[in-house]
This record gives structure tokens, sequence and C-alpha cells, in this order.
């Protein structure tokens, strides 16, 4: 059983870094992001720069959510095996 243990930990270092990563990227593109209103045309192309940086944003969202996710399993499945090879040696 000590066979899995390097895959395990390898698993949930990979999903972290890339959790990390998706968090660091999502953060460089949101920097941009204005947080005011353009009401005049001749701002027109200020309007679809902040689109096209909302647009990227909306779709990285369903990524970095399942990537969240599942961190949140493997971590729990890590502690799972520790309780369950902790109250294995007091049996």
């Amino acid at each position: 059983m000590t066979g899995i243990v390097p895959v395990m930990w390898s698993v949930w270092a990979l999903l972290v870094l890339a959790l990390v990563v998706l968090y660091v990227y999502r953060s460089r593109l949101t920097r941009d992001e204005d947080d005011q209103l353009i009401l005049d045309d001749s701002f027109d192309h200020v309007k679809a720069e902040q689109a096209a940086i909302v647009a990227k944003v909306n779709k990285l969202e369903p990524v970095v959510r399942t990537t969240m996710i599942l961190t949140a399993v493997m971590t729990v499945a890590v502690i799972a095996y520790y309780i369950v090879d902790f109250m294995r040696q007091f049996k």
C-alpha cells in the first residue's frame, strides 16, 4: 500500500500547481479590467477591450472551478488515506 503514497502526493501537487497557475493567469487578465462605466460612443474601443477581458475570464472560470473541486477532492482523499492508515496501526 505504500506504493500509492508517492502517486497520491504527486497528483495532489500537480492539481495545486495547476490551480495556482490558473489563479495567477486570471489575476493577470483582470488587472487591466476597469471598474468604470463608459457611456460615450467615442470610447467603443475601450468597451471592446473590456468585453474581451470579461469573455476570457468567463471562459476560464469553469476550468478554475473544476480544478478547485478536484483539488479539494484529492485533499480529502489524502487526509482519508492517513486516517485509515492511522486506524489500521492500532487494530
